[in-house]
């Protein structure tokens, strides 16, 4: 969860670096696991919001040390950039207060809640959508699929009427691209607060059995969450709710379409769908970095690191190491499952990771199970793309319905 979503409207006019990062990731692990550097475009990113010194950490030791040490590498970073519009999060915090906020609001994920959110929400969402399509046979499933049903879905688990998801999921929007437009970010920012802080309102006057509901009724240590507590972690939680499962479904579709073989292999070994799922994590991570703020002088990998400094945590350039995995450059959904690292790890490992697993999950099964004979179209040239977020900028395909 340490980064929301993004408009795929707003990603054109990418680079090679944009869209393959991976030739010069690899480059950098040759060289060693941690450089003085970084792996980060700041090129529209206000002077006031960059790091004045930077390190990159990108073999996947490298990277798996620095998000397991929390106290050397702290992730109180964001109080001072994406906090500034999100107010005090879960994603910085530390200690015992992470600790306490973090296993209250991870009860919202219990296995219970999944196992009901899949046929009552997931699955119906996704069969709505491909509703919308199926007959034309033919559909842009970044537009028309990915990018719509976890928007959904996350408006459903918060309880939030679908009317309004135009309005949160621009606002979700600008918020994350502070770095571009930091006026529009705190608009939309207070925008979101006050939403959100009727919503509240609303459930202490009736209370309701969805995740606002829920933290509104939740106590730590005998103490109900404030307001702001409360309003803070949505505003975090709404885009977050989106974007892994938004980038990680479109990313995997495109390597499915573009690997045709092993989508028929798919087809007719449903088995296949959760290795699937793994490898399009691995291979094409859908952010490719996150980032930490040095405590003290430290050393990682042999490279001594100053007090201070901000380091990027390159997850996309560990998941391909070729210390930790045969062929790393290949996707192949067939391969000896190896842990990745594309949820982070540590103690700020992403609270949604089940749930977006479960997501990607259901929309592959909904698509097969209503559709088949896929083509990926030339159109447009689809392909993945974006540095830190990696997605396809759109998925032209043509199809059969099964009758």
């Amino acid at each position: 969860m340490d980064s929301p979503i993004a408009d795929p409207a707003a990603q054109t006019g990418d680079t090679l670096e944009l869209r393959d990062p991976y030739p010069y990731f690899a480059a950098r692990r040759r060289e060693g696991g941690v450089f003085h550097g970084t792996v980060m475009d700041y090129s529209r990113t206000p002077e006031s919001l960059r790091p004045k010194d930077t390190y990159a950490a990108v073999s996947y030791s490298a990277v798996s040390s620095a998000l397991r040490n929390n106290r050397v590498f702290s992730s109180a970073l964001y109080d001072s950039t994406i906090g500034v519009f999100m107010g005090p999060t879960i994603l910085a915090m530390h200690g015992a207060r992470h600790k306490a906020h973090r296993a209250l609001v991870t009860t919202a994920f219990k296995p219970q809640s999944l196992m009901r959110w899949e046929p009552e929400i997931v699955r119906s969402i996704c069969d709505a959508l491909i509703d919308e399509f199926a007959e034309r046979g033919r559909a842009d499933l970044i537009r028309e699929f990915t990018f719509e049903f976890p928007t959904r879905v996350i408006a459903r688990l918060l309880g939030l009427p679908e009317a309004d998801l135009p309005f949160f999921r621009e606002a979700a929007v600008a918020i994350i691209s502070y770095a571009d437009k930091v006026p529009r970010a705190m608009r939309a920012s207070v925008d979101l607060k006050d939403y959100f802080v009727e919503q509240i309102e609303q459930r202490r006057r009736t209370p309701t059995e969805d995740i606002i509901g829920d933290l509104v009724a939740a106590e730590i240590d005998g103490e109900k969450l404030s307001e702001e507590a409360i309003y803070s972690f949505l505003r975090l939680l709404l885009p977050a709710g989106l974007e892994t499962t938004y980038r990680s479904s479109g990313n995997l579709l495109y390597l499915l379409l573009s690997h045709p073989e092993q989508f028929e292999a798919v087809r007719r070994d449903r088995d296949l769908i959760g290795p699937a799922v793994e490898e399009g994590l691995r291979y094409e991570t859908p952010l490719t970095l996150v980032q930490r703020y040095v405590t003290e002088d430290t050393e990682l990998e042999g490279t001594a690191i100053p007090r201070g400094a901000v380091l990027d945590v390159c997850l996309g350039s560990a998941n391909r190491d070729e210390n930790r995995w045969e062929r790393p450059e290949e996707f192949d959904i067939f391969r000896k499952h190896v842990p990745h690292i594309s949820f982070t790890a540590g103690a700020h490992t992403c609270l949604g990771l089940h749930l977006a697993r479960m997501e990607t999950r259901v929309a592959l099964h909904c698509l097969l199970d209503r559709l088949t004979d896929f083509t990926l179209l030339a159109e447009g040239d689809p392909h993945i793309f974006g540095q830190p977020f990696r997605s396809p900028n759109s998925l032209p395909v043509t199809f059969d319905v099964l009758r």
